[in-house]
């Protein structure tokens, strides 16, 4: 299941069936503005309560919308949707319980779990829209320019 999914995040809204359209849905947005995200604002884009599909990876937090068909709420990976992903992907899990409810450190996680986070990482970079970070506890956000938002969105297209 995990290897299809990796699959899916180098190939799946390139070409196939549909990808047209799955592109299509996620144009309708407009771009995100950089900012930084409490667990609790997370959970605001789970695609149910606000149709933009976020989720964080080691800390970052990316637009997955496109992504919808597979992140929404009837999606295989829709568990992910509004979460910090990164303990589900590093232990190959898919089970709700799996997911913190509160800050994840990660600090009980092997060295091959924390390599395979951030691998994952890379591979949302390189697929996703990285809109900013996840906020520990008492963490303050970063004010972000408009300069550095334009600049980091132009490098990853």
């Amino acid at each position: 299941l995990l290897a299809a999914y990796r699959l899916y995040l180098r190939w799946g809204t390139r070409s196939g069936p549909g990808a047209g359209a799955r592109r299509g849905e996620a144009a309708t947005l407009p771009r995100m503005k950089r900012r930084d995200f409490s667990l609790e604002q997370l959970r605001e884009f789970d695609g149910a309560r606000n149709p933009r599909i976020l989720l964080a990876v080691n800390g970052k937090v990316f637009d997955v919308t496109k992504g919808s068909k597979f992140y929404g709420p009837e999606g295989p990976y829709g568990i992910f949707a509004g979460r910090d992903a990164s303990r589900g992907l590093a232990t190959f899990c898919l089970d709700k319980d799996t997911l913190r409810d509160e800050y994840d450190d990660l600090s009980d996680l092997n060295a091959v779990q924390m390599e395979s986070v951030r691998e994952w990482e890379m591979q949302f970079k390189e697929k996703y829209d990285y809109v900013g970070r996840l906020l520990k506890p008492g963490e303050e956000p970063s004010e972000y320019t408009d300069e550095e938002d334009t600049k980091d969105h132009t490098k990853q297209e």
